[in-house]
């Protein structure tokens, strides 16, 4: 009777939803916590994570990308006044010892033109890419916030991540910005 209860115990635990168990990866002393995006609404979305160099020297994250992406992009907000913008930054640097958080409001990756919008319960295949560690493939997970590890605080100020296709420009996304407290 015992083995077949801890036998019922192991297959219960291993078959928790992937939202509920934090995933984590490590590679060339780059750790990232966590992926996670929210269910997406269209064709586009964000992705959120920490990253902390545990190696002994300086990298920097340069890119990502998705094969359920027509690209990925680094981004940030800047607060101008009562405005935020959304901007595209080029890298973003990784000391020694200091995590990065990628979270609403914040630092994100921006998935610009998803093959289909994201679903909770989903997950995206991304490839990050390091000046010094390389590629590292990581799995993102459809979620909540409030189904974060930890209870997950949503940051986010209801920013419309709306991107069109044909806009190039790397300041401030055609125009596109964003009273603070819209929803």
């Amino acid at each position: 009777m015992f083995r077949l209860t801890l036998a019922v115990l192991a297959f219960a635990l291993f078959s928790l939803p992937v939202a509920a168990v934090a995933h984590d990866y490590e590679h060339a002393g780059i750790r990232i916590e966590h992926p996670w995006t929210k269910p997406s609404i269209g064709r586009n979305g964000a992705a959120y994570l920490t990253i902390e160099n545990r190696g002994e020297a300086a990298d920097r994250l340069v890119a990502a990308s998705s094969p359920n992406a027509d690209r990925v992009e680094i981004h940030t907000h800047i607060v101008e006044g009562d405005i935020v913008r959304m901007r595209r930054v080029e890298g973003v640097d990784l000391a020694p010892g200091a995590p990065v958080d990628f979270a609403p409001g914040g630092l994100h990756l921006m998935l610009i033109g998803l093959s289909e919008p994201l679903e909770e319960g989903d997950v995206l295949p991304l490839t990050l890419v390091f000046e010094q560690a390389g590629e590292i493939d990581v799995e993102v997970v459809v979620q909540l916030p409030e189904d974060l590890p930890g209870g997950g605080h949503d940051h986010d100020h209801h920013h419309d991540h709306d991107h069109h296709d044909d806009h190039d420009d790397q300041d401030d996304h055609g125009g596109h910005h964003h009273s603070r407290g819209q929803s």
